[in-house]
């Protein structure tokens, strides 16, 4: 039987397409490796958002074409993001790759994997291209769920509509475009029935959806009917722009004990000036009040937000500007980014661009202020008893580990936990009370109560 291995790389959207190529794969009788060493054919699902993303990108494929060298691959296959920004690129400058899909190519993987069986050994092979229409090829499909049995991805909506100055995600992904109410919850009633426990909510703009089919912000009414139509007990939400947190949205939040009290809002910075160059919708004000609003109506709630450091332009005191509101604001969650200059963006050709050196300092600068604040949340909640959703035993720390509410896959902390009984194993998906009796930077270590 033919291997096919994978390397998904990037966000979370991206590793949905990656689940569904799997999927498709599996479903035309492929096997899937987990060893890239035993593949006949790796697939690698790469990102292209800022420069360090290309370059991993980059690595990971001649990673990969080493083997075609050295072992015994016969195939190697590029797809996502960079595949469909840098097409030209990449067909015509690694000649180690044997076929290139874009963003609207992933339901012809089967197709291509084939054609790059076919053509194994033979010498000057023409290599599979696919680049169908990013905006009206198919979305959602049936997926391999890869992130456990516990926890999945629900992407609600493809591409963007901001067109942020910095941001070359429209130019990949194409204008945002909505998935029906009735596919999404259809494939959320499929992920409860294959008993997730928690869901994850995105888009590259989550709060944007239904906007272009319905004429309105449906998140609200989405979040009700994935509700009605399942008993999944966490449903999380990320990707959240203040502009489009409406109050109804916040009733939700507020009222409806599944959907979980944390929101990612990505604000990218507080300077009004920098906001407009930035060509963010919303200014400091619509921030500042979407925070309140959150914190006032919503108890308990846990805010993770993100920031973008020299970005063209920038000034001392616009940066300074920007410290003292993360320090007075005191987002539970807070990452950093030193602006990374694209090609065919906007921002890439403003005057006055900040030099990497100085991005950088400003980025450590607001990440050793994070770190406090985020130190001093873990220890506020030492002596709290805190749900937990269980993901697995470490063998090495000899401790099970898992999130509450206020952690989100991948990107936050875990709580570490320890039985009085060695022997006890709490079951990956199970949720169990924990007491905590110790912080760290971002972790948290506790011991669970057992009925």
């Amino acid at each position: 039987m033919v291997k096919v291995g994978f390397v998904s790389l990037g966000c979370s959207k991206n590793l949905c397409d990656t689940e569904v190529m799997l999927h498709h794969l599996m479903e035309a009788g492929y096997e899937i490796t987990p060893e890239e060493t035993e593949a006949d054919v790796v697939i690698v699902n790469t990102c292209a958002f800022i420069e360090s993303a290309k370059k991993e990108s980059i690595e990971n494929i001649l990673d990969i074409a080493w083997l075609k060298e050295n072992k015994d691959l016969k195939g190697l296959i590029v797809t996502g993001c960079m595949a469909e920004r840098y097409r030209e690129q990449v067909l015509t400058e690694m000649p180690e790759v044997d076929a290139v899909l874009g963003v609207g190519s992933i339901h012809n993987i089967v197709e291509a994997v084939k054609s790059v069986l076919d053509n194994a050994g033979k010498k000057n092979p023409e290599k599979y291209a696919s680049f169908e229409d990013k905006e009206t090829c198919p979305m959602g499909g049936d997926r391999i769920i890869t992130t456990g049995d516990h926890m999945a991805y629900l992407k609600i909506a493809e591409g963007c509509s901001n067109r942020c100055t910095y941001c070359a995600i429209p130019n990949i992904r194409g204008k945002m475009r909505s998935r029906t109410m009735k596919d999404i919850v259809e494939e959320a009633t499929m992920l409860d029935a294959m008993g997730i426990k928690e869901l994850n909510i995105i888009a590259q703009d989550t709060t944007a959806y239904g906007i272009d089919l319905y004429g309105y912000y449906a998140l609200p009414e989405l979040l009700r009917g994935i509700c009605d139509a399942t008993k999944i007990p966490w449903i999380r939400l990320l990707y959240c722009y203040p502009d489009k947190i409406t109050d109804e949205l916040v009733a939700e939040m507020r009222d409806n004990p599944r959907i979980v009290k944390y929101i990612d809002i990505p604000i990218q910075h507080i300077n009004d000036d920098v906001l407009k160059r930035m060509n963010r919708h919303g200014g400091s004000e619509t921030i500042k009040d979407t925070i309140a609003r959150l914190r006032r109506e919503v108890p308990g709630i846990i805010l993770r937000s993100t920031a973008i450091v020299g970005f063209p332009g920038e000034t001392k005191e616009q940066f300074e500007e920007l410290a003292q509101f993360v320090k007075d604001t005191k987002f539970e969650r807070f990452g950093v980014f030193a602006y990374s200059r694209e090609e065919d963006t906007p921002a890439y050709d403003f005057p006055d661009q900040v030099d990497e050196k100085t991005a950088q300092k400003r980025c450590d600068i607001l990440m050793r202020s994070q770190n406090q604040i985020s130190e001093a949340f873990n220890e506020s909640r030492v002596g709290s008893v805190v749900h937990v959703l269980c993901e697995g035993f470490d063998p090495v720390a000899e401790a099970h580990f898992g999130r509450t509410y206020g952690e989100a896959a991948d990107i936050d902390g875990k709580v570490w936990f320890t039985c009085d009984k060695p022997n006890l194993r709490i079951a990956e998906g199970e949720m169990i009370d924990v007491k905590i009796t110790d912080a760290l930077d971002y972790d948290l270590v506790g011991k669970p109560i057992l009925l």
